[in-house]
């Protein structure tokens, strides 16, 4: 596939995603999300903070401290807004940023509607500034929606079309790129259900699911810190040794002249 279609075909998934962020489950997981960065953004400090992909308007960093946030579509043409009114657009492999210019970038669900999602963290890597964080919203694996995404009908629509990566994987491929992980948490326990009336009765899926089953959330997030490369310097471990003679006799430091 070239390039300019596989960018139509992530645009057009991205449409179909932000069309299910509409649907009641999709607006409620939305609710479940912005309630976890409102935890961990404000935590977080800086001057500038990109937000990869809108899949829902309004974006998520409304609880970030730092003073410059703009949100890049992945779409190739989109009506999406920041807050501010700046607009952009873009591809998450190919960041159009300077290297070391951000403090903050947010991906949410990026990674599984990308086809190289080893590049957009190498990207990430490349953009953020020693000691930024980057903080990942994805799909788990191993959930009861997984299930559900299985034995539905819709399995090759947004979301579930997606390809999911657990947390362990990505906190691996961070670690590579020298990432620390500073925080991961699963959300969300309740089933997928399509109708709005129902999803607001699932208040003890939710308890047995943080109580029992913490980490099987059909959600987690992810906050990880760049490290600081620092070059420690080798000082030389100067020794002094006597050269040998042959047989093993110490050679003198000072040899005579003989007549």
């Amino acid at each position: 596939m070239e390039k300019g279609h596989e960018y139509e075909e992530a645009s057009r998934i991205w449409r179909r995603l932000r069309a299910w962020f509409h649907l009641p489950a999709g607006r409620l997981l939305l609710e479940q999300e912005r309630a976890q960065l409102d935890v961990v953004l404000p935590d977080l400090f800086g001057y500038y903070l990109l937000q990869v992909g809108a899949p829902c308007k309004g974006g998520f960093s409304a609880a970030s401290r730092v003073r410059n946030t703009v949100v890049m579509s992945l779409e190739s043409q989109s009506s999406f807004r920041s807050p501010g009114g700046f607009h952009l657009r873009g591809k998450a492999e190919a960041l159009p940023f300077a290297t070391e210019s951000l403090d903050v970038v947010l991906l949410p669900h990026v990674l599984e509607f990308t086809l190289d999602p080893h590049q957009v963290l190498r990207e990430v890597d490349r953009v953020l500034v020693p000691e930024g964080h980057v903080v990942i919203l994805a799909f788990n694996p191993w959930s009861l929606w997984t299930l559900w995404r299985w034995l539905g009908l819709w399995r090759r629509t947004p979301p579930w079309s997606g390809s999911f990566h657990s947390s362990v994987r990505v906190q691996d491929w961070l670690r590579l790129l020298g990432f620390d992980t500073l925080l991961v948490r699963s959300f969300v326990y309740y089933p997928p259900v399509r109708h709005g009336a129902l999803l607001r009765h699932f208040g003890l899926f939710e308890y047995l699911g943080q109580r029992f089953e913490p980490f099987l959330g059909a959600v987690y997030i992810l906050v990880a810190k760049k490290r600081v490369t620092t070059l420690t310097p080798v000082t030389p471990r100067w020794r002094l040794r006597r050269k040998l003679l042959p047989g093993g006799v110490p050679e003198p430091t000072v040899r005579e002249r003989t007549e």
